[in-house]
């Protein structure tokens, strides 16, 4: 697709929930918080929820046998871990059960312009992650980052054949930025595709993200956006699908 070229509208309710990414990294939650999630998360017919580590075999549990796929966070949210810990952390919780990987990337080496550290490490998870037929989406954190380093870092992913790219972990000073996703979806092409996360909390900022090239989208305000969207439709007179209505 031409980069000018507009995007297909979303005009079903499937079209914007089986992008979304529901949230649920939290420090405070509990496992009755994961396990209301996890419901709201199938009822709603979401993409995927992204739980904490622990929270992994649970969600496997209660999701499984179900549309919604398992994610979990590594080296979260501040990208820091050691190569070694990173690679085991991953493997550990594909063994649990999950099916997508949101990996930060050390912000610190990419500053400090250790490309090929950087590198080096992607290869490794993003291999971890396809041999168990997993995705992996990194996470730039791109608050932090000036632009010639997101380039830089979107094209070691493209090499490293990442599924997605991801623009915040949530917990930075700033999350998406319609500037920030134009620019990945300008390097990245179609060779990987874009979740955009980070303050996404309204139907207008979700499909903005998408009109402009993010494929996924992340957040906690799920039910919040998802309602607004069906509201959205039903006031242009747009049939919601009888299967996900609630």
């Amino acid at each position: 697709m031409d980069q000018n070229e507009a995007r297909p509208a979303l005009t079903t309710y499937e079209d914007l929930a089986g992008r979304w990414d529901h949230a649920m990294v939290r420090p405070d939650l509990a496992d009755e918080d994961i396990a209301a999630g996890c419901e709201m998360a199938e009822s709603y017919g979401v993409a995927c929820v992204s739980v904490r580590p622990t929270d992994v075999e649970l969600a496997a549990r209660l999701l499984g046998g179900t549309r919604v796929a398992v994610g979990s966070v590594v080296s979260f949210p501040h990208g820091d871990a050691t190569t070694a810990v990173k690679i085991y952390e991953t493997r550990d919780l594909l063994r649990r059960g999950a099916k997508e990987i949101d990996m930060v990337i050390n912000i610190g080496k990419l500053r400090s312009r250790q490309f090929q550290y950087i590198e080096s490490e992607l290869l490794q998870v993003s291999n971890a992650c396809h041999e168990s037929g997993a995705l992996l989406k990194v996470i730039l954190e791109n608050a932090y980052l000036t632009e010639d380093l997101k380039v830089i870092a979107l094209k070691i992913c493209k090499r490293c054949e990442v599924d997605f790219v991801k623009t915040s972990t949530g917990f930075a000073p700033e999350g998406w930025t319609a500037a920030d996703v134009t620019l990945m979806k300008r390097v990245l092409k179609d060779e990987c595709r874009i979740k955009a996360a980070g303050g996404i909390d309204t139907v207008e900022a979700a499909l903005e993200a998408y009109e402009l090239g993010a494929d996924r989208i992340g957040g906690t305000r799920t039910v919040k956006v998802l309602d607004e969207w069906r509201k959205t439709l039903a006031a242009a007179a747009v049939p919601v699908s009888e299967s996900t209505s609630l």
